[in-house]
C-alpha cells in the first residue's frame, strides 16, 4: 500500500504551555481531523476506525499529554505498536524554554498539571524529565519559546498543509550567542567566513542586503562549502523521504545571526529549490536582535 493511501496519524505532544491548542486549531484549518486529550490506549482503536472508512482516508491528529495522568505513561509503547502496522505515524513534540513556559502559566493564572503543591517551575522541571525520551524519539520538534500564536499557526500550515509537497524544508539562520536552535535537524557553522561586522560600510546592513550577500559569498572557501554541503544534503533528504519524514529544519549559524548566517541561509534555500518534490521556507531567527 502506498503511503498516500494509508491512514496518517500525527501525535501532537510535548511541554504543557508550548502551544498544543494553537497547533490543534491550525491543523483543523488545514483539513486534519483533530482529537484533543486522547489517552494513548485509544490510538489503535481510533486508527482502526478511520482505516475502515470507505471515503478518502483522513489525516488524523491526536493531542495527548500529561493531562492523561498514568494513561499517558504508555504513549511510547502504543506508538511502537502502531509503527509496525500499516499506518503512517509521526510525532510532533512542542518544546519551549523554562522562562517562556513560566511566563505563559503566570499570564493565564493556571497551575501546571504536575506542580501539585510546589511551584510552576517545579512542575515544568518534572514534566521535562518525564518527556525526555519522547522528545528524543520525536519525528518533528517545534521550539515555540520565541514564537507567537500567529507565527506558530503559519509554521503548522507550512509543515502540515494537506495539499503541500511531500517534503518541507525550513532553512534557519541563527546566532550562536543566542543559543543553538533546539528544533534543528542539521546545524552548520558559518563562522569560518570573514565577518562583515568589521567592515564599517557593512556593519549596519544584514545578510538580506546585496552588498553583504556579495561580500559573504565571495569569501575564500564559501563556494566550495556551499557546493559540497548542498550536495551532501541530497542523500539526507532522500533518507528523510524513505523514513516518511515530511518536515526538516536545516540551520546555519554565525556569531549574531545578522550577516553571514542570513546570507548563507538564503543561498542554501535558493540552491535547494532545485530539488524535486520539496517546499522551501526561510526563517531568520535572530535578525534584528542586535
Amino acid at each position: 500500500m502506498e503511503d498516500a493511501k494509508k491512514p496518517e496519524l500525527l501525535v501532537v505532544t510535548g511541554m504543557s504551555g508550548a502551544g498544543r491548542s494553537t497547533v490543534g486549531n491550525a491543523l483543523e484549518d488545514q483539513g486534519w481531523y483533530v482529537i484533543d486529550n486522547l489517552p494513548p490506549q485509544m490510538l489503535g482503536p481510533i486508527s482502526d476506525l478511520f482505516a475502515l472508512s470507505k471515503s478518502k482516508l483522513p489525516k488524523i491528529a491526536v493531542i495527548t499529554d500529561v493531562r492523561g495522568g498514568e494513561f499517558f505513561n504508555e504513549l511510547q509503547t502504543k506508538l511502537a505498536e502502531l509503527k509496525v502496522r500499516d499506518i503512517v505515524v509521526r510525532v510532533l513534540f512542542l518544546e519551549a524554554s523554562d522562562g517562556a513556559l513560566v511566563k505563559r502559566f503566570e499570564s493565564v493564572r493556571r497551575p501546571h498539571p504536575l506542580q501539585g503543591n510546589a511551584t510552576v517551575l517545579d512542575g515544568i522541571t518534572k514534566e521535562r524529565s518525564e518527556l525526555m525520551g519522547l522528545r528524543e524519539s520525536a519525528d518533528i520538534v517545534f521550539d515555540t519559546s520565541e514564537t507567537n500564536v500567529h507565527q506558530l499557526t503559519n509554521r503548522v500550515a507550512e509543515a502540515f498543509a494537506t495539499n503541500s509537497k511531500a517534503l518541507k524544508i525550513n532553512v534557519l539562520s541563527f546566532g550562536f550567542k543566542y543559543g543553538l536552535p533546539v528544533d534543528a535537524d542539521l546545524v552548520a557553522d558559518a563562522r569560518f567566513i570573514a565577518n562583515p561586522h568589521w567592515k564599517e560600510e557593512l556593519r549596519a546592513k544584514t545578510g538580506n542586503d546585496d552588498e553583504v550577500r556579495a561580500y559573504v559569498l565571495g569569501q575564500p572557501g564559501v563556494e566550495d562549502f556551499l557546493t559540497n554541503y548542498v550536495a551532501s544534503l541530497h542523500s539526507v533528504l532522500a533518507g528523510y523521504r524513505n523514513e516518511n519524514k515530511r518536515f526538516a529544519t536545516i540551520a546555519i549559524g554565525c556569531t549574531g545571526g545578522k550577516h553571514r548566517s542570513v546570507a548563507m541561509a538564503n543561498e542554501i534555500a535558493k540552491r535547494l529549490e532545485k530539488e524535486a518534490d520539496v517546499t522551501i521556507s526561510v526563517q531568520h531567527r535572530d535578525l534584528g536582535r542586535e
